[in-house]
């Protein structure tokens, strides 16, 4: 269902964008790879490009062909280099790509947005997420943090908050609704990524192995990739908006707990 398509997927240097990447060429979609770092291994096409920045942003599409399927939205910081440059990356960068692709994609295309159990969270923290999931274009993001007096330990759980919510939002606003353009989610559970260690330092490792032994063992890269290849296809073209959980059963053992049954 990938034959012939052209695929713009962030975050090829490493871990699930790097599966993504290369599943997607071995069933015969033409990829477009996007990172701050060159893969060891190439995709067909490569653009080295940061989305911290708007400028940033618009270089990416600047070097993007006229005609694209869909965008896997991969790319993400774990939180580790403070909430400033994840909210910039893991948010605001996304959306402005996937805002600024969106002309490029064909009607009936789709965007696929790497989430995370850990912004499971978003309904508890509803207001705040609204409000800044409803600032509009790439702002300052130094200024938003201060103004929002938000913490470096909230960046990562916070970003993927924010993302889940636009992806709902995104999947019915006219840029990408009156063309047909699906936006949905993918929230993986811990999975062994180079970033991993990365996790733990952040969420803390208690966090980590709990979550872990909930479902028995921590996701791959190759559990997370065909998910997101999956809504990249016109097999789910009746999926829109819509947060799969690729997490081994974590998410649904969080809310027999939470809901107590």
């Amino acid at each position: 269902m990938l034959f012939g398509k052209t695929i713009l997927v962030t975050g090829v240097a490493s871990g699930i964008g790097a599966r993504t990447a290369e599943l997607a060429g071995q069933m015969g979609a033409e990829v477009i790879g996007v990172d701050v770092r060159e893969p060891a291994s190439g995709s067909a096409t490569f653009i080295k490009g940061d989305l911290s920045t708007a400028s940033g942003v618009a270089d990416i599409v600047a070097q993007l062909p006229a005609r694209l399927d869909a965008l896997a939205n991969v790319a993400g910081l774990s939180g580790s280099t403070g909430v400033v440059s994840t909210l910039a990356v893991n948010f605001y960068g996304l959306r402005a790509l996937s805002e600024a692709v969106a002309p490029r994609l064909r009607e009936g295309g789709a965007i696929v947005n790497v989430a995370s159990i850990a912004g499971y969270g978003w309904r508890a923290n509803l207001e705040r997420a609204k409000s800044l999931a409803g600032i509009d274009g790439f702002p300052e993001v130094a200024a938003v943090v201060a103004e929002h007096g938000l913490k470096d330990e909230e960046g990562y759980p916070l970003s993927k908050e924010l993302l889940l919510l636009w992806t709902m939002r995104a999947a019915h606003q006219p840029l990408f609704k009156n063309r047909g353009i699906r936006v949905n989610a993918v929230s993986p559970g811990p999975v062994e990524t180079p970033i991993l260690k990365q996790f733990r330092a952040v969420l803390g490792d208690a966090r980590v192995d709990s979550d872990i032994t909930r479902v028995g063992r921590a996701g791959t890269s190759a559990d997370i990739a065909p998910a997101v290849l999956f809504l990249c296809s016109d097999g789910a073209r009746w999926i829109n908006g819509a947060n799969i959980a690729v997490d081994g059963g974590l998410e649904a053992s969080i809310n027999a707990e939470v809901l107590g049954f």
